[in-house]
């Protein structure tokens, strides 16, 4: 939430008033329609518009959650650091984030993904199937952690 806060502050604070001067400099010089600072201004504060207007919709049907105030931390749910095996022993160690704050490099992966949406509400030694784009592969819950409480 803080992230995309920080970016429609940004946007709209900073980006947005500076475009609008450039586009409103660039009017004042006379044709528009081969003026390069107005058409390029014009385009800019559209991207602008529409990447507001979706900031804003995100942060509207954006909820946080600690995940250190989790009651149940002997299942998988939002914020849950898990550890997980296939049957080959090969481990994973992920973390459920919002999908906003997703990055597979770093393990961080979006509460709708695929393989998030199969370990939801799994314990400790459960086995969940999760269908991969190279086939179907069946995981075990081998570790699940949360944040330490405040």
């Amino acid at each position: 939430m803080a992230a995309l806060r920080a970016r429609y502050d940004h946007l709209l604070g900073t980006e947005r008033p500076a475009i609008v001067e450039i586009v409103s400099w660039a009017a004042g010089n006379g044709d528009r329609s081969e003026n390069g600072d107005y058409l390029y201004g014009r385009k800019r504060m559209r991207e602008i518009d529409r990447e507001l207007a979706h900031l804003a919709r995100r942060m509207k049907a954006c909820r946080v959650v600690d995940p250190a105030r989790q009651e149940d931390r002997s299942r998988v749910w939002f914020g849950a650091s898990v550890e997980i095996a296939d049957e080959d022993d090969n481990r994973k160690h992920l973390t459920f984030v919002g999908d906003d704050e997703q990055d597979a490099s770093k393990g961080l992966i979006g509460w709708s993904a695929p393989i998030a949406r199969a370990l939801r509400g799994a314990a400790l030694g459960d086995l969940r199937r999760v269908a991969l784009p190279g086939g179907e592969k069946e995981w075990e819950v081998m570790v699940i952690t949360y944040p330490a409480a405040p």
